[in-house]
Formats: structure tokens, sequence, C-alpha cells
């Protein structure tokens, strides 16, 4: 089964640019879908990955790449 993978290109502590090519290097099946999230709370605050059903936050985007690496499946 492929990762879902959803990220906010309105979150301002994300690049589209560095973190979706990083995102495909570590789950390569992955669905990554592109938009707003409605989180614009935690959105304007932390980095954030909703992976699988889970959202996951992180002050940055190099520390929310870490934070998410468990909840990838692996085919």
């Amino acid at each position: 089964m492929a990762n879902d993978i959803r990220v906010c290109d309105k979150c301002k502590h994300t690049r589209m640019k560095t973190i979706v090519p990083k995102l495909q290097k570590m789950a390569p099946d992955a669905e990554i879908k592109i938009g707003c999230k409605s989180y614009c709370g935690p959105c304007a605050k932390r980095a954030f990955v909703f992976i699988n059903g889970r959202y996951v936050s992180a002050p940055t985007e190099a520390e929310v790449l870490e934070k998410i690496a468990p909840f990838i499946k692996k085919s």
C-alpha cells in the first residue's frame, strides 16, 4: 500500500522546492498531495506533514522529516 503524504504549500516553515524531493526520496511509492490543509494556526507556527492519516509537526522542516520517518510504510 502506498504512503499518503500531504503538505501545505502555504506553510511558512517548509519550502516545496526542498521538502517534496526529500519526501519522494524517503517514500518513492508515496502519493504526495500539495495544497492547503486548513491548519492555518499550527501551520503559522511549525512545519507539518500529514502522513498516512497522522499529523506530524516540528519547529523546522528537517525536524519534521526526522519525525515522520517511523510512519512511512515500507513496501
